[in-house]
C-alpha cells in the first residue's frame, strides 16, 4: 500500500510538473500579461489533477479552433508531441478523455475571460471622441450540425424543410471600435420570442459604461433603445430607420441639413411590461444630421462640440465591425461550428471570441510598441504569426522581452490598406461544382439510392 501510494505521488507530480511545462499557462501569459493568467486561474477554481486541467483544456480548444484542421484528433496528437518532447510518455490517442474535459469547461468562466481580453483591449487601444470610449454593435448568424439537441435550442429557419436545412443561431455582440475586441457577446435562436438582434442587445446593457458612445446600423435606431442606452449615461449615432421620415423644414435649426426634433413615445410593445413601458421618458431630444448621403440620428445634440461632417465621418468607421465579423466567421472559420450539442454550441461560440480576442490583444500590444492604430494592423498576418511561434519554446519567448519585441515589430509590420468608400459585390467569380442539391433528407436520399443499385444489378 506504502509503495503503491509513493507511486501515484510521484505520478501526480510527474503530471504537475508537464502543466507547468506545457503551453497553458504560456498561451496567456505571451499574448496578454500576468492579470489574465490570474484571471483564469481564479475561473477554474479548484480541480482534481488530469490528464487536461481546465487551463490546458481551454488553451487546446483555443488552439483548435485557430488552426485550419480543427478536429480533437488533432488536438489530441499535438499533446502527445508535447508530452514526448519533455520525455514523457505519450498519452491515448482516443479523445473521449480531451472531448470529456471540454465538457467541463465552464461557460461563465470563459465568458469572463473573454469580457476581460475585450476591457484589456479597450484599455489599450480605445478610440475616443470628445474624450469618450466608442463602441459598435452589430448580430449576425452561425451555422451548427443537424443534430437533435441543436434542432431543440437552435431550431432552423421555418423556410426549410425537416432533415434538410441546418440549425441556426442569432449573435448580437458589442465591440471596441479602437482595437476591434469583442466586449460581450448574446447568442440566441434565430428565430422565436426574444430571439430578435433587439432581444440580445437588451441583455449586454451592462457591457456599456457611462460616458460610452454606441454606433449602429439603421436597424437598432429604435425609440425603446435610444431611450434604455440614455438612461445608463451612454450616447448613440445610428442610421435613420427607414420607416421614419426625416424633414429638415421642422425643429430646431442648427444647420444646413442638421436639426433638433422631439421623438414620442410609441404604443407599448407587446414584449414590455407596464412598468418598463412607464419608466421610458414621454419624448426624446434626438438630433438628425445628413451626412455623407445617409440621414443620421444621434444623442450627441451639441453641434459645436461635434459638427455634421464630423459625425458623418464618425458613422463611416461602423464599417469596421463589418470586417470585425469577417475576421471571425471567414478568417476563422466559426461561420459553421462543428459541436454536437446545444452546451458545447455556446462554449465553442465563447471559445473562438476569446481566441479573436487575444489575437487583437497581441495586435494591441504590437501596434502600441509600434505607436501606430492597431486598426492598421493585419489580422490575418497576426493569426498567421501567432501560429508559426506556436511551435517556439513558449518558456523560453515568455520570458525573453528583445525576443517578444521582435516578434511584435513583426507583426506590425503587415499594414492594411486604407481604403474609405471602399464598394464591393456581394458576389464570387468562381464557380460551384455542378451539384444538385439535397432536398430531403439523407437517409431518405440513400434508400432511394440503394433501392436504384438493386434493380440496377438485378
Amino acid at each position: 500500500m506504502a509503495n503503491r501510494n509513493r507511486r501515484r505521488v510521484r505520478k501526480q507530480q510527474q503530471i504537475a510538473e508537464w502543466v507547468s511545462k506545457c503551453d497553458a499557462d504560456a498561451f496567456f501569459n505571451v499574448l496578454t500579461s500576468q492579470e489574465l493568467l490570474e484571471v483564469a486561474d481564479a475561473q477554474v477554481g479548484e480541480y482534481r489533477e488530469r490528464l487536461y486541467p481546465p487551463t490546458q483544456t481551454l488553451a487546446m480548444f483555443m488552439a483548435q479552433v485557430l488552426n485550419e484542421d480543427r478536429s480533437c484528433q488533432r488536438s489530441v496528437a499535438n499533446l502527445a508531441n508535447s508530452r514526448l518532447r519533455i520525455g514523457l510518455s505519450a498519452c491515448s490517442s482516443a479523445t473521449s478523455s480531451y472531448c470529456d474535459a471540454r465538457q467541463r469547461l465552464s461557460l461563465t468562466a470563459i465568458n469572463t475571460l473573454l469580457r476581460t481580453t475585450g476591457r484589456l483591449c479597450g484599455e489599450r487601444g480605445a478610440h475616443r471622441v470628445l474624450g469618450r470610449t466608442v463602441k459598435l454593435i452589430d448580430g449576425s448568424t452561425v451555422s451548427m450540425p443537424d443534430t437533435a439537441d441543436n434542432q431543440s435550442s437552435f431550431p432552423q429557419p421555418d423556410t426549410q424543410a425537416i432533415g434538410v436545412g441546418f440549425p441556426l443561431a442569432r449573435l448580437v455582440a458589442v465591440l471596441c471600435l479602437g482595437s476591434g475586441a469583442v466586449c460581450d457577446v448574446a447568442v440566441g435562436p434565430y428565430q422565436g420570442k426574444e430571439s430578435g438582434e433587439h432581444g440580445l442587445l437588451r441583455t449586454l446593457l451592462d457591457s456599456f459604461s457611462v460616458g460610452d458612445v454606441a454606433i449602429a446600423d439603421r436597424y437598432y435606431a429604435s425609440y425603446f433603445l435610444i431611450s434604455a442606452l440614455q438612461t445608463r449615461g451612454v450616447d448613440v449615432l445610428f442610421a435613420q430607420h427607414a420607416a421614419r421620415h426625416t424633414d429638415f423644414r421642422f425643429g430646431k435649426r442648427l444647420g444646413s441639413n442638421d436639426h433638433l426634433v422631439e421623438w414620442h413615445k410609441p404604443p407599448r410593445p407587446e414584449w414590455m411590461s407596464e412598468a418598463e413601458y412607464t419608466a421610458h421618458p414621454d419624448t426624446l431630444s434626438i438630433r438628425e444630421v445628413k451626412a455623407q448621403g445617409r440621414i443620421l440620428v444621434t444623442t450627441l445634440r451639441n453641434h459645436q462640440d461635434i459638427t455634421r461632417e464630423q459625425l458623418g465621418a464618425l458613422y463611416a468607421e461602423r464599417w469596421n465591425i463589418e470586417l470585425d465579423v469577417r475576421a471571425i466567421k471567414t478568417t476563422l472559420g466559426m461561420e459553421v461550428l462543428s459541436c454536437k450539442s446545444a452546451a458545447m454550441i455556446r462554449k465553442e461560440i465563447a471559445v473562438y471570441l476569446l481566441a479573436y480576442n487575444l489575437i487583437r490583444l497581441l495586435m494591441t500590444e504590437a501596434a502600441l510598441h509600434a505607436g501606430i492604430d492597431p486598426r492598421h494592423i493585419s489580422f490575418k498576418h497576426t493569426v498567421q504569426s501567432w501560429l508559426a511561434w506556436q511551435d517556439r519554446d513558449f518558456i523560453a519567448f515568455a520570458s525573453n522581452l528583445e525576443q517578444r519585441l521582435q516578434f511584435y515589430r513583426f507583426i506590425a509590420s503587415k499594414r492594411v490598406g486604407q481604403r474609405p468608400g471602399r464598394i464591393e459585390p456581394r458576389a464570387i467569380k468562381r464557380r460551384p461544382k455542378p451539384r444538385s442539391l439535397l432536398n430531403e433528407p439523407r437517409g431518405v436520399a440513400r434508400r432511394r439510392l440503394a433501392r436504384h443499385y438493386r434493380r440496377a444489378a438485378a
